[in-house]
């Protein structure tokens, strides 16, 4: 629930930068609620859903704090992440060579998924 704020401005700003005379133009013609959300405001607000998506994907990879704060890691290994184990690799048995591999390699592969979404927006 962090960032689900950032979420929330981010869709009432893509909504607020919709001109009025779609709106207007669809009142004209008489279209329902949910023929405006359907074919104006989803539209419209791609680009900004995409971004939102992106930042929130983005941030789900970098969670640390709250697994480790709540259950460190356990009970077993049923709530580690990669981040959880990439800190236990380096500061707990002190491999700092793994894992810095293994840092650039999860570094590269957030990378390679950023980079998708971008080329998706923007086509």
């Amino acid at each position: 629930w962090h960032w689900t704020s950032l979420v929330a401005l981010l869709c009432y700003a893509g909504l607020q930068s919709i001109p009025e005379a779609y709106y207007q133009a669809a009142k004209i013609d008489q279209a329902s609620r949910w023929k405006v959300f359907r074919y104006i405001e989803l539209p419209k607000m791609r680009g900004v859903l995409l971004i939102a998506v992106l930042l929130r994907f983005m941030d789900s990879f970098m969670i640390y704090t709250e697994p480790f704060v709540v259950t460190g890691g356990g009970p077993g290994n049923a709530t580690t992440f990669l981040s959880i184990d990439l800190v236990k690799m380096a500061i707990g048995q002190f491999d700092l060579g793994p894992a810095a591999a293994f840092s650039i390699i999860y570094f590269l592969v957030i990378l390679l998924i950023s980079w998708v979404f971008y080329t998706v927006m923007r086509s």
